[in-house]
């Protein structure tokens, strides 16, 4: 038995000014064929879940590229292309395969491809044949299309927000493709679109209850995973929005029925689905209020794992107007005050301008004499068993309030990024981070509170007031009835009558 495993990820924000090239890619991680590192990114872990199961099931694997961009607006043609076509060019040199597995987003566009994935994964079926298993493993902030669906035998995505399980669910998925090349299983795919629009955090209720429905269900006889598809509301194209994904051994009876079921579930969550969001100054009023420290303030539609710059300023301003109070912000996205400060070094005070340069969207700048407490070649801060890099950073002092200020865009996923720059958390009330979900698995430890604020800025936050022109209607909230639709898989529109 041979398996072929490789990743091709990014996740795009079609509204962003910010693009992403092949630079983008090898900047924040690329990984050539056997190259990969011992721990897995994000959208790669299916790479180690197969080195994993070499052992115990003692099949050939063949290891394929690895690439991941940091999210942002629409990958270039040339990018995606060829990227693309490294991959397909590794599985055709690798011949006859049993099994693919692919570590994806799903919510990838480029210049000229609406729907990267399912391009991919329908290139990948014609070279393969249809005796192949195909499984996919996807990041709930996905578009699942009809592409994907049909051209996959098996679909799991991460089923956390904050997604702290992607090892596991990468696990999942190969057991179930390996179990399925033996001729064990024959799994069937049931999808249901459930016709809204509704991401949802899973640290806490009413989300988590539909994430332990999850787990309660898998256990059932006959169900092998089920997932539940959030969605990625930044995005202009025809399939936005929340689908449950059941994988039975052969029993499309069954996925029906717990589709449903989950489904009524996600549509039940209402407008109680993600926290209460004050504007930044009530946010920091709240939080002096409280007698404790830190309060950790999410400035979540600033988050540059949604594809936005991550240099928004309106947090920072409002921390400023509190001059009495102890304040950090950070990681915020700035490469030319980190190479100006960096060259001035430790201890200097320097005329200067940071952030709020992106867009308009990213607010006023910041201007002032600053003061450089610390500055490093390449803060890695953990983000579950990876290494994330944010690139040359400088720490920067003005009045009351410590900024991290990185030359690489990358959310904030641990308070290393504070720590490692010698702004320390325990002596702040309140501390500022450029994270909408990925923050909380590190920093709810060390934190006295969170509180999600809501700062406007760049990121769409609103499907009701986002200026779609591709998305498929009816959908909710944006219309009042939308009804759940079964996708294609049920009939296996793409699929050879043989398999």
């Amino acid at each position: 038995m041979k398996m072929f495993v490789a990743a091709l990820a990014t996740e795009t924000n079609t509204f962003s000014p910010i693009r992403i090239d092949r630079r983008a890619f090898e900047e924040a991680f690329y990984a050539p064929s056997g190259q990969h590192p011992p721990t897995p990114t994000l959208c790669t872990a299916p790479i180690i879940a197969a080195r994993e199961g070499v052992q115990q099931y003692g099949y050939e694997l063949i290891e394929g590229t690895a690439a991941w961009a940091e999210p942002a607006g629409l990958v270039s043609c040339d990018a995606y292309e060829g990227l693309r076509d490294e991959i397909l060019g590794q599985l055709e040199a690798a011949g006859h395969c049993d099994i693919v597995l692919l570590g994806l987003h799903g919510a990838m566009m480029a210049q000229g491809y609406e729907d990267c994935e399912g391009d991919l994964i329908a290139r990948v079926r014609a070279l393969v044949g249809p005796d192949c298993i195909i499984g996919i493993e996807l990041d709930p902030h996905c578009h699942l299309t009809p592409a994907m669906v049909c051209h996959s035998d098996v679909i799991v995505t991460f089923k956390e927000v904050p997604h702290t399980d992607f090892l596991e669910r990468a696990r999942d998925l190969m057991h179930i493709c390996v179990r399925a090349a033996q001729k064990l299983i024959k799994p069937h795919l049931t999808v249901l679109d459930c016709r809204t629009i509704s991401p949802f955090l899973t640290s806490r209720e009413p989300g988590r209850s539909v994430v332990d429905a999850l787990h309660l269900l898998e256990r059932t006889d006959g169900v092998l995973s089920i997932s539940v598809v959030h969605g990625f509301p930044a995005a202009d194209m025809p399939d936005v929005g929340s689908k449950v994904v059941v994988v039975t051994d052969a029993d499309p009876h069954l996925g029906r029925r717990l589709a449903k079921d989950i489904c009524e579930r996600v549509r039940g969550l209402g407008a109680d689905r993600l926290p209460e969001m004050p504007g930044p100054s009530r946010a920091i009023e709240m939080a002096i209020a409280m007698d404790g420290a830190p309060v950790i303030l999410s400035d979540r539609w600033d988050n540059p794992g949604g594809g936005v710059a991550g240099d928004s300023t309106f947090l920072a301003h409002a921390m400023l107007a509190q001059p009495d109070v102890s304040a950090a912000l950070g990681a915020l996205w700035d490469p030319v005050a980190v190479d100006i400060c960096t060259a001035a070094g430790v201890g200097s005070r320097i005329e200067l301008r940071v952030g709020g340069k992106a867009a308009p969207s990213s607010g006023a700048p910041l201007d002032g004499t600053f003061e450089v407490i610390s500055t490093t070649k390449d803060l890695l801060i953990p983000f579950e068993q990876s290494m994330v890099s944010l690139g040359a950073a400088v720490a920067l002092r003005l009045a009351n309030l410590d900024i991290v200020v990185a030359s690489r865009r990358t959310q904030t996923y641990h308070p290393d990024a504070f720590e490692k720059m010698g702004v320390t958390l325990a002596d702040k009330k309140i501390a500022g981070v450029k994270s909408a979900s990925h923050f909380f698995a590190a920093f709810e430890p060390i934190a006295h509170a969170i509180i999600y604020v809501d700062c406007g800025g760049p990121y769409p936050s609103d499907p009701t007031k986002i200026p779609y022109s591709r998305l498929r209607r009816p959908i909710q909230p944006i219309d009042d009835v939308a009804e759940p639709q079964w996708m294609t898989s049920e009939a296996r529109c793409c699929s050879s009558s043989t398999r």
